[in-house]
């Protein structure tokens, strides 16, 4: 039975520095990618979340060899095919990553296998990936567009598709069967996402080439290579803005991803007038990281966040409303209707829940609005609706409530980042 977490004020500011837990989508694409490269690679700081996990084990299960070196180095060897298991059955537990990019990786290959999935991953739709993958080719049997999802492997020809949504699973499901496709495949969607895939595909020496929201991929065999993974940007994004609502706060985030698809957070906290400073950058494995100087803001002020800003920042949604409530004025988020198709309706959970601790919140049919600046009071109870996303930016909203919160669910945060409450810890000493 799960216990409520408890959450109370911190009556002290956070210091001293912190050190982010390994980016999840590198991670994911890390494994993905060494597995389908023949000989050995290496991956330095994997990602310890649960949903990494399930796509290590899917890969395992898929005939590739894998040992942790130590907690955080995991070593691959591969044969450059995928073998598999007896039952073609393969859990991807509640990562959506696991189960759209692997179904474009198993479409194309010469046997057939099913992607299954928890509660909450069997409601998100599928038909996303489902039609760029029959229009190369591929057959794949679903229920009404959900998990679970049976592949028949077939061979695949490469497609010009222009995409309705910019999606990086997408994308990434396309460009991955694309490899394996004859011909060009080739992606185009209205805005750019995150373009982790194609940077590893060409550090890992694929025949890939991208201008703007189009990338174009051949046939191509991949290189193993040795893959160091940056902090994830997506994590740190509660400790960036923990830091500018906590007043006296000063501390520095090591190693942080700041590839440019990802950094929406770094862009809406400058609009808003945040004290973010980036300091060491560099660039590792085909990606940027740094560290980042985050300091308490006094005079935040609100903006509108919509269109293009939308790709770089969708996960930080949640956390970014907690910091609009300590803004002047009104932030207007739009153009964020999948937010709906994540492990929870994130609009509506996350405006009934922090409605609940004092937050000034109305839910909009793509977004919501935030009227600033709140006194955040406390003293209720929330629920998470299986969301880690949901369950970190209440504790973050938690850190400035007069009185202390409860949140159900909290462990839930283990799916992507087991050590928060310990990193959290670690500021506040």
């Amino acid at each position: 039975m799960s216990v409520p977490k408890k959450v109370a004020r911190v009556f002290e500011p956070l210091k001293g520095s912190v050190t982010i837990p390994a980016d999840k989508s590198i991670s994911h694409r890390a494994v993905m990618l060494a597995s389908l490269a023949k000989g050995k690679s290496v991956i330095k700081n994997f990602s310890s979340g649960t949903d990494c996990q399930s796509t290590l084990n899917v890969f395992k299960a898929l005939g590739i060899e894998a040992k942790f070196t130590d907690a955080k180095t995991l070593k691959i060897i591969s044969s450059g095919k995928l073998i598999p298991n007896t039952d073609n059955i393969y859990p991807c537990g509640n990562s959506g990553t696991t189960m759209r990019l692997t179904a474009g990786i198993l479409a194309g290959q010469k046997f057939d296998s099913v992607l299954i999935g928890d509660e909450s991953l069997s409601k998100r739709p599928m038909g996303r990936i489902i039609k760029p993958l029959s229009l190369m080719g591929g057959l794949i049997d679903s229920v009404e567009g959900h998990a679970p999802l049976t592949i028949r492997g077939k061979s695949l020809a490469g497609i010009d598709y222009i995409s309705p949504l910019s999606s990086a699973q997408v994308k990434s499901c396309v460009l991955l069967a694309g490899i394996n496709a004859s011909g060009v495949t080739t992606f185009e969607e209205p805005v750019l996402s995150r373009d982790h895939t194609e940077r590893m595909l060409k550090y890992m020496g694929a025949d890939i080439k991208a201008e703007g929201r189009r990338v174009s991929v051949k046939k191509s065999g991949l290189i193993p290579k040795e893959i160091e993974i940056p902090g994830d940007i997506s994590s740190a994004a509660f400790f960036i803005v923990a830091g500018l609502i906590v007043k006296g706060s000063d501390f520095v985030i090591k190693n942080v991803g700041i590839n440019p698809t990802r950094t929406g957070i770094i862009d809406i906290v400058k609009r808003m007038g945040g004290n973010v400073e980036i300091l060491d950058s560099r660039i590792l494995s085909g990606e940027e990281r740094a560290d980042l100087r985050v300091r308490y803001t006094e005079n935040l002020k609100s903006c509108t966040i919509s269109g293009a800003d939308i790709p770089k920042l969708i996960d930080e949604l949640p956390v970014i409303a907690v910091l609009a409530s300590q803004a002047e004025g009104e932030t207007f988020v739009s153009d964020a209707a999948d937010l709906r198709n994540k492990e929870s309706d994130r609009i509506f959970c996350l405006v009934k829940e922090l409605r609940k601790v004092g937050i000034d919140i109305d839910e909009t049919p793509d977004g919501f609005i935030v009227r600033g600046k709140n006194i955040l009071r406390g003293g209720v109870e929330l629920e998470t609706y299986h969301d880690h996303r949901l369950a970190m930016s209440f504790y973050v909203a938690g850190l400035i409530c007069k009185e202390e919160i409860l949140i159900n669910g909290f462990e839930w945060t283990n799916i992507s980042f087991p050590e928060f409450e310990k990193l959290f810890a670690e500021l506040s000493l």
